[in-house]
C-alpha cells in the first residue's frame, strides 16, 4: 500500500461491501428499507457505493439532511429533537419524510410540511442500551412522545411513526420480544399508519446474527399491519470497515510500558472517552503488554491496555479497528492536533487520500 502520513482513517470498501450485502439481503427477504443514519457516519466519499444497496439517509439536523439529499440521493428522512422555523423553511424542499419529536412541534409546523410524509417519534418507555447516556427511554427522556392521548390527537396528520429504542442491540430474542411489546401497546396506531421506522442500533450485520429469523420477524410484522418498515443502520452499515492508523512517537515507563501514538481519543475517537471504553486493536495478541496512549495533554488520553505478540518501538504502526462509527463525524481540533486524513481503499484495490486536513483548516475553524 502507498505510504501515507499518519494518523489517518482507512475505510476499506471491500469490508464495507460485506455489511451492505447483508443490508440488501434483509431488504430482499423481508421487504424492509434501510436508510443510513448520518449521525454515525457521513463520509460521503463512499456514498456512491452505499447508495447502491441502501434506500436513502436519515438525519438529525438541517446540515445532515442537506448532505444526504445532495450527496446520497434517494429518500431523505429528516428528524430533529427540535426544529427552528428556518430549519423547516429549508427542509420542506429537500425532505421526503419529516419526523417530529413532539406533538407540539408537529402542530406548530404541520401546515408547512403537510405535502410531505409526516411522522411522529414515539417513546415506548422501554429500550435496550448498555449506557444510560445513550438510553432513549431513560428517566425524564425528551426523546419522543409518550402520551397516548397526544398521539391519538394528531393521528389524522401523520402517515408514519418512528421508534428509536435500541443501542448496539445484537440480541435477536430481545429485539423480537420488544417488537411484540410494541405491537401489543400500539396496535391501534399501527393499523392507522402507512410506515414505521424501527430506528437504528440493531446489530444485524454482526457475524453469527440470526439474519433469517430477523427477516422473517420483520416480514411477519409488516404483513400483519400492512406497513412499510424502515431500518436506520448506522454502526451496522459500517462496522469493521475502517481503521485508525497511527505511529508510535515515544515509549515511556511508569511501572508499565506506555506507547504514545500520533493521535488522541478526544479529537479522533471521542466515544472512547464518553463511554469509557477501550479501542479495539488490529494486532495479534501475545505477552508484550503496553498501555497505548494519545499525545494530548489530557491525563486520561488512553486508547487501552493491550498484550501484543510483537514489541512496539518508536516508528511502529498501531492500527485501531472498527473506527468508522461516531469518529469522523465527531473529530475536533482539541489541543490543535492534526486531524487524521480520510483514506479509502476502493473495491479495485486503489488507495485514495480523499481528504487531508492542514493548518489552514484549523485556522478557518476558529475566529
Amino acid at each position: 500500500m502507498v505510504k501515507i502520513e499518519t494518523p489517518y482513517y482507512l475505510i476499506d470498501e471491500s469490508k464495507l461491501l460485506k455489511n451492505l450485502k447483508k443490508i440488501d439481503y434483509v431488504k430482499n427477504q423481508s421487504g424492509t428499507k434501510s436508510v443510513l443514519a448520518l449521525k454515525c457516519f457521513s463520509t460521503w466519499s463512499v456514498f456512491d457505493l452505499m447508495n447502491k444497496y441502501m434506500d436513502g439517509t436519515t438525519s438529525s439536523s438541517l446540515y445532515e439532511a442537506k448532505l444526504g439529499h445532495e450527496y446520497f440521493g434517494k429518500e431523505t428522512h429528516t428528524f430533529s429533537v427540535a426544529y427552528s422555523k428556518d430549519d423547516i423553511k429549508q427542509l420542506k424542499n429537500i425532505s421526503d419524510k419529516v419526523i417530529f419529536n413532539s406533538v407540539s412541534q408537529l402542530k406548530m409546523f404541520y401546515n408547512e410540511v403537510r405535502h410531505l410524509k409526516v411522522g411522529l417519534r414515539i417513546n415506548p418507555g422501554f429500550s435496550y442500551s448498555h449506557f444510560d447516556l445513550a438510553d432513549p427511554a431513560r428517566k425524564y427522556s425528551r426523546l419522543g412522545s409518550n402520551s397516548d392521548k397526544e398521539i391519538m390527537s394528531v393521528l389524522d396528520k401523520i402517515s408514519g411513526i418512528m421508534f428509536h429504542y435500541n443501542c448496539e442491540n445484537d440480541n435477536f430474542k430481545n429485539f423480537s420480544d420488544m417488537l411484540d411489546r410494541l405491537a401489543l401497546k400500539y396496535e391501534l396506531i399501527l393499523k392507522k399508519v402507512e410506515w414505521i421506522s424501527l430506528g437504528g442500533g440493531i446489530y444485524f450485520t454482526k457475524e453469527e446474527y440470526p439474519i433469517d429469523k430477523f427477516c422473517r420477524k420483520l416480514k411477519s410484522f409488516s404483513e400483519k399491519y400492512n406497513l412499510q418498515i424502515y431500518l436506520e443502520p448506522g454502526e451496522a452499515s459500517i462496522t469493521n470497515s475502517c481503521e485508525l492508523v497511527t505511529t508510535v512517537l515515544d515509549i515511556v515507563k511508569n511501572e508499565k510500558d506506555i506507547a504514545i501514538v500520533d493521535s488522541s481519543i478526544e479529537p479522533h475517537m471521542l466515544d472512547l472517552l464518553i463511554y469509557r471504553i477501550q479501542a479495539k486493536i488490529s494486532a495479534k495478541a501475545g505477552k508484550n503488554e503496553y498501555i497505548i496512549a494519545g499525545r494530548s495533554c489530557l491525563a486520561g488520553d488512553i486508547f487501552g491496555t493491550y498484550k501484543l505478540a510483537s514489541k512496539l518501538k518508536i516508528g511502529s504502526t498501531v492500527r485501531f479497528a472498527d473506527a468508522a462509527g461516531y469518529t469522523m463525524v465527531k473529530k475536533n481540533w482539541f489541543n490543535g492536533l492534526k486531524m487524521p486524513s480520510i483514506v479509502v481503499k476502493r473495491l479495485n484495490g486503489k488507495v485514495e487520500i480523499v481528504r487531508k486536513f492542514l493548518y489552514n483548516d484549523y485556522i478557518k475553524s476558529l475566529s
